[in-house]
């Protein structure tokens, strides 16, 4: 049974203050919506809809997004109740801590660990690419391809070294404040936001609505499982609640944080889809810039250039977010015991998790510097899932199990909406290709092995259930 202890919330909360191990409360509101727009908005909206359009939805894609986001709806609601009522770092893994057991709150962990991690190198690469292409197309300046590759590409360089560069700098801002980052991230969503509104307004005149026809080519099979796969567009919300602990006012700011992030990015993600899938045939968006598709296609090459800027903003302020959730949640797990305890030291001056954020820094970008782009988006997608399965659980348990709990946020329709949010994740998971389950077993088992040999007897809830 002491694979299932809990910690309590009171001591949750007293963790939160212990002198070392502090973060500074300096977000507001916006700081939290944008830091969800920012990590929301980006690879989704810029590669997805397209390749997804043509693989595996066709127009239904407008579809496919819009039940990623109901399910999301549902996922969202109940993170927004316990991000309220728990405004501790981890996010999914300290709502399964409080409220389902260790291992649970383990095996999350440990998932989000690699989903943070894998999306950073991906984002990382993509970014490397864009960039190598302005610089040719707008300066005439060319990368040699040695240092613009990996070794593993289809044409084999050296090393990518935008792409280190890029996680390089984002490491130092990250180290260097909350405050900091959240501010470079609001410019640049702000940024982002008015390249895609000014797509829409220049491009949706344009939509041929006989081009929807048929709207499902590929069945509802296709467009379901292009709904499992964008629904990693989708994820950034995660991220907002990584930050909980360094908002002012958690019990008011997270729900809106939360919520609004997911609202803008779903009206904005379905007129998008909408827009590309009216202009192009379907089948032939199955390309890394569906956007600057449609644009060449409307003969716009100016406004393909401005999109080609968003897109760079896009994609950056998406791995600024991941880089700043992934740190929070291996503090989290060092706090608790079950990873080494100097990973959540905390800088004496700036009161950010520098050695996480070093740490995460060194990974992403040695990864981004010798793996190839080419690596499937479903492997994100899998344990994000099960995160969003767990805190919708978690609702449920503690709504029964502590009613007598100060919720500043409660989910509406309970308990139907968490029900619905964990059979939607669970039918999206169940839609995923086999070998995204198999690298899911594969990572849950060193995962677990790892707990068992160290995190286990070094949990600080070892011994001392009676508090």
């Amino acid at each position: 049974m002491n694979l299932l202890r809990t910690k309590p919330l009171s001591r949750l909360m007293a963790d939160t203050q212990e002198e070392g191990h502090r973060l500074r409360k300096v977000l507001t509101a916006w700081d939290l919506t944008a830091i969800g727009i920012g990590c929301i908005i980006g690879v989704g909206i810029f590669v997805l809809p397209g390749v997804q359009a043509a693989k595996n939805a066709g127009p239904g894609v407008i579809l496919s997004f819009a039940i990623a986001a109901l399910a999301c709806a549902c996922s969202a609601l109940c993170y927004a109740e316990l991000a309220a009522m728990i405004p501790v770092s981890g996010s999914a893994y300290t709502y399964g801590y409080a409220t389902l057991g260790e291992i649970f709150a383990w095996v999350i962990g440990w998932d989000l660990i690699l989903e943070y991690m894998v999306a950073a190198v991906l984002v990382s690469t993509g970014w490397s690419s864009y960039f190598v292409n302005l610089l040719q197309a707008g300066l005439g300046v060319t990368v040699p391809h040695e240092f613009a590759a990996s070794p593993w590409d289809k044409v084999p360089g050296l090393l990518n070294l935008p792409a280190v560069a890029i996680v390089a700098v984002i490491t130092l801002l990250l180290v260097r404040g909350i405050k900091e980052s959240s501010r470079v991230n609001l410019v640049i969503v702000i940024l982002k936001i008015s390249v895609i509104l000014f797509f829409i307004v220049i491009a949706g005149p344009h939509v041929d609505t006989s081009k929807w026809h048929p709207f499902m080519p590929f069945g509802f099979k296709g467009v379901m499982t292009a709904a499992a796969i964008v629904f990693l567009a989708y994820v950034g919300f995660d991220a907002v609640s990584t930050t909980a602990e360094e908002a002012i006012n958690p019990q008011r700011d997270m729900p809106i944080g939360i919520m609004g992030s997911l609202v803008v990015a779903t009206v904005l993600y379905v007129a998008v889809a909408a827009i590309m899938t009216g202009i192009v045939p379907y089948a032939e968006l199955g390309v890394p810039d569906p956007i600057a598709l449609v644009l060449n296609q409307l003969q716009m090459p100016r406004a393909s250039a401005i999109i080609s800027v968003g897109a760079m903003a896009g994609i950056t302020s998406v791995l600024l977010v991941l880089m700043m959730g992934q740190p929070r949640i291996l503090f989290a797990m060092s706090r608790d015991g079950l990873l080494p305890p100097l990973l959540s030291r905390v800088h004496p001056t700036f009161k950010t998790p520098y050695l996480t954020t070093l740490l995460t820094g060194a990974v992403v970008a040695t990864a981004a510097a010798l793996t190839p782009i080419d690596v499937s988006s479903e492997l994100c997608s899998i344990g994000t899932l099960f995160a969003f399965i767990i805190v919708c659980a978690g609702v449920i348990v503690l709504r029964y199990t502590r009613s007598d709990l100060q919720r500043p946020f409660r989910v509406p329709l309970f308990p139907f909406l968490p029900a619905m949010g964990i059979l939607l994740c669970g039918y999206l998971m169940v839609s995923l290709p086999q070998s995204a389950w198999w690298r899911f077993a594969v990572w849950l088992a060193v995962g677990l092995t790892i707990y068992g040999l160290y995190g286990y007897k070094r949990s600080l809830l070892n011994g001392r259930q009676e508090e």
